[in-house]
């Protein structure tokens, strides 16, 4: 008996909207499973810091209501990976508690299955001899992971299998890779390894690796030879260059696609397009290693106060460099002077030149107006916003050259200092060895 899956995939994360005929029409193709994302670190560590969703609770519980009828009506499990944006405890239950209330309002009961994706940074820091960085990772030991206020490893196939096995309705997982959500299930059934992770990468974001990325609704059909992917909004279609790109997407190798237990090579793989709108893929194979876990963990850096200023001169606009060395350089004298050896950090941002780049910025060329956005940062709110308030006038005032009239710029709000709140940081890029999948993750099965 040959092994086929198919799963739906209706966006790129949950909280992003569908094409709402797509996924009617996906439903009506009677999937094995719908499988949606929760969330990244593309938007940051705060996220993780906290232990919060970043998309909207009206949002997010008003599209997952329409996915557990979804699932309902095609009778196949619903899962979704990194809930709550971060995967942390906090925001799986977030999720847990919206489920519970859409529910009750529906009048309906179900199973589900809830995998904890959280490490106890002391524990983490007891196996720093299993932990290892990665390319690039920042300079870390046991008291960097102590620090964390939240850390998650980032569950593979064999932990959503496991909760998969419970036989419940809804899946909510903590933090899990992409791909292991939409792998899972292709896999446990005996659907080509390759083929299995290889579909699970290019549909983790769900038409974003079709044309009209922003209708959101794919299928993708894996069985003993690969898999076939099909966009199923009227206006999208897959092609085989579109397919075969999305391995970079969030990946820095073309070729190769790391995961808990061994990697995806896709060198061999062949992209054919089938159709109007489909791409059939075989040829991707799938490399056993050791099983390791990618740890993410965030820790407070401190307390954000922000101040924009807008610059339009001309000649200030085509200084803005030396402009803003000056400031500084004047402000930091200033502030050892008032506050004496206080400890902060103060960022000037180019915002319209080089705020995003910086010195990696490949050209130049002279807007209108800057907007000059000062960040400081302290240990508490009380001394980042002594700093920020010391730093005022120059933002308002500070001339290009000393011989000249005293300028005035624009503020584009009063007061100009803005409290960010507590500021986060990244602090592991590193993988920890596990001889059992299972180790450290936490499955729980509710009937609610």
């Amino acid at each position: 008996m040959t092994s086929r899956v198919r799963i739906l995939v209706p966006a790129g994360a949950l909280g992003l909207g569908w094409d709402a005929a797509a996924l009617e029409l996906g439903v009506s193709r009677r999937p094995d499973l719908i499988a949606i994302d929760g969330g990244s670190t593309d938007s940051g560590p705060a996220y993780l810091g906290q232990g919060v969703s970043k998309y909207s609770r009206a949002q997010v519980k008003g599209d997952w209501a329409v996915l557990l009828d979804a699932a309902r009506r095609a009778d196949c499990p619903l899962v979704i990976g990194t809930a709550g944006t971060c995967g942390a405890a906090s925001s799986v239950d977030w999720l847990v508690a919206i489920t519970r209330d859409i529910l009750a309002e529906t009048g309906r009961h179900a199973k589900l299955a809830v995998l904890y994706s959280d490490r106890d940074p002391a524990e983490v820091a007891a196996r720093w001899d299993r932990v290892t960085p990665l390319p690039g990772a920042p300079e870390a030991d046991e008291d960097d992971a102590r620090a964390c206020t939240n850390l998650v490893a980032l569950a593979g196939a064999e932990q959503v299998q496991a909760a998969l096995a419970t036989g419940a309705d809804i899946v909510i997982c903590g933090r899990t890779t992409d791909t292991a959500i939409l792998a899972a299930l292709p896999l446990a059934v005996g659907c080509d390894a390759g083929g299995a992770w290889h579909g699970a990468k290019v549909g983790e974001c769900g038409a974003y690796c079709c044309t009209h990325p922003d209708t959101g609704v794919i299928e993708i059909d894996f069985d003993e030879g690969g898999f076939t992917l099909t966009p199923l909004a009227e206006t999208s279609r897959a092609t085989a260059q579109t397919v075969a790109a999305h391995l970079l997407y969030e990946n820095a190798d073309p070729i190769r696609l790391h995961e808990p237990g061994g990697h995806l090579d896709v060198s061999a793989a062949n992209y054919r397009e089938m159709g109007e709108k489909s791409v059939r893929v075989e040829g991707s194979t799938w490399v056993p290693g050791p099983y390791t876990v990618k740890l993410e963990g965030a820790r407070q850096a401190g307390h954000g106060i922000l101040s924009l200023v807008i610059l339009r001169d001309p000649r200030y606009v085509a200084g803005i460099a030396d402009w803003c060395a000056s400031l500084e350089a004047r402000a930091r004298a200033r502030i050892e002077a008032q506050m004496g050896a206080v400890a902060y950090d103060l960022r000037l941002r180019r915002i319209g030149v080089d705020a995003a780049l910086g010195a990696l910025e490949p050209g130049r060329a002279q807007p209108n107006e800057v907007g000059v956005m000062a960040q400081v940062i302290a240990s508490d709110e009380p001394t980042a916003r002594e700093v920020a308030k010391l730093i005022n006038p120059l933002l308002l005032h500070h001339p290009l050259t000393a011989d000249e009239p005293m300028p005035t710029f624009a503020f584009p709000f009063s007061p100009p200092e803005t409290d960010m709140g507590p500021r986060f940081e990244f602090v592991l890029h590193h993988v920890l060895a596990l001889d059992d999948p299972m180790d450290g993750f936490r499955l729980e099965v509710l009937d609610v």
